[in-house]
Parts: C-alpha cells; sequence; structure tokens
C-alpha cells in the first residue's frame, strides 16, 4: 500500500442464520469476527497495513457472515454467506490482495477459493471515471441543466 492510502476489512458482527435467533456470541458472524481478530497481528493484511474493523450491522441479513473490504481511491468488494468456521484465513488472503492492488479489482479466478463466490457488490470509489463507469447513464451535477 502507498503511504497515505488506506485499506479496511470491515467484518459484520451480528451476522446470523436467518430466523436463528441465538444469543449473540452464538452468531456466525460473531464467530467469524473473533477468529480473524485472533488471526489478525500475524496476517500479512496486517503486515500490509489493513485496518480491522467489526461492525454491528451490514444490512445483508439474508447473507450470514458479510465482510467488506474499502480503501482510498479503490472499489468496495462486499462478500457474504462465508463461512465463520473455516474462511477467516481467507478473509485475510484477501484483504492483503486488496492491499496490493491498486484499483482494490481481485479477478476471481486469483481470490482465495472461498471467496470466488459470494460477491455481493463491487462499488467504485467517488472519484472514480474508468471504464466500469456506464456514461450513458450517468449525470453530474453540472450536467444537469444540458438534461432539463
Amino acid at each position: 500500500m502507498l503511504e497515505g492510502d488506506r485499506a479496511i476489512l470491515s467484518v459484520c458482527t451480528r451476522c446470523r442464520v436467518p430466523g436463528d435467533g441465538c444469543a449473540l456470541e452464538e452468531r456466525p458472524g460473531y464467530r467469524l469476527a473473533q477468529r480473524i481478530k485472533t488471526l489478525f497481528s500475524q496476517s500479512d493484511a496486517a503486515r500490509l497495513g489493513v485496518e480491522l474493523r467489526g461492525v454491528r450491522c451490514m444490512s445483508q441479513c439474508k447473507r450470514h457472515c458479510v465482510v467488506a473490504l474499502s480503501g482510498t481511491g479503490k472499489f468496495t468488494l462486499v462478500f457474504g454467506d462465508l463461512d465463520a468456521s473455516t474462511d477467516a484465513d481467507a478473509i485475510l488472503q484477501l484483504a492483503a490482495q486488496y492491499a496490493e492492488a491498486p484499483d482494490g479489482l481481485i479477478e476471481r479466478p486469483d481470490r482465495p477459493e472461498p471467496l470466488r463466490a459470494g460477491i455481493l457488490g463491487r462499488i467504485p470509489p467517488l472519484a472514480f471515471d474508468g471504464e466500469q463507469i456506464d456514461t450513458t447513464f450517468t449525470i453530474k451535477p453540472n450536467d444537469c441543466e444540458e438534461v432539463l
């Protein structure tokens, strides 16, 4: 990561299987967050300066065990349907890849196996005008007069 850049791994700590009213400590999201926290200090993600943060709810309740990677000038990646028992190492590996990816995009075959599926979103950074933006449907504030 370049100096001044920031990469954050956010982990939903409240995720649960839909319909399951279990106690917080028994919820898959809490267990996943706990496992990631335990492994974090020894990970490449930590060595590369990734910040870990727990989030009380990421509003993906139908898709338990949700994590997101966000960073300065990077696409935000959101993943769900992860396994609290087995996916923490893969998530930390992906966080390290994300820290080193200039735009935050990591192609499916390059991701750790558990994260090749389950991607819920890929949100462009605020000041992004690259090829993924469809200019046919893009209106910036200064363009409003032309549209009206």
